[in-house]
């Protein structure tokens, strides 16, 4: 065992892991990242070659993200981009989902907020980037077609994102 998680602020519900060619490990905790008791919104860890945990990054479930579901997708800069299942935009119920970047200072900048319609909604997968550093992902909800309810419309979308 390399890390345990205890929940509240060190987070809880690890969901992969991204290495870097030096052994570091970098990830996402669907949960925690609150404070201590607190369920929390999620965060982005470090778990270095030594065995030294760090968060890198708290979610607040606001604006900036809630909810981070697929190991992160790491640049030759340090930077981390993801998705996030919840938060950004009040759109959605809890919120569409947000695409972010963590740069190697813990600095959060969201890239896209989703609304919920045709640009999708609620991102669980991870990202791919391609050699010009443009980004890939899908939704499971918005597009094309659906029910009607912003939530749950659609069959879903490819999406592209140019930082």
């Amino acid at each position: 065992m390399l890390y345990s998680f205890p929940g509240g602020p060190e987070g809880a519900g690890p969901y992969g892991v991204t290495r870097d060619s030096t052994g570091n490990l970098y990830g996402v905790t669907a949960a925690g990242g609150g404070s201590t008791g607190a369920a929390g919104s999620g965060l982005v860890f470090e778990l270095n070659s030594s065995g030294n945990y760090a968060v890198l990054y708290s979610f607040t479930g606001g604006s900036d993200g809630s909810g981070p579901g697929a190991a992160p997708l790491r640049d030759p800069a340090g930077n981390l981009y993801g998705t996030t299942v919840y938060g950004g935009t009040t759109d959605c119920s809890g919120g569409c989902g947000v695409v972010y970047r963590v740069n190697p200072s813990g600095q959060e900048t969201v890239l896209y907020s989703f609304t919920g319609g045709a640009d999708g909604s609620n991102p669980y997968a991870g990202l791919v980037a391609d050699p010009t550093g443009n980004l890939y992902g899908t939704t499971p909800w918005g597009g094309k077609g659906g029910s009607g309810a912003v939530t749950f419309s659609g069959g879903g979308v490819v999406f592209e994102i140019k930082p």
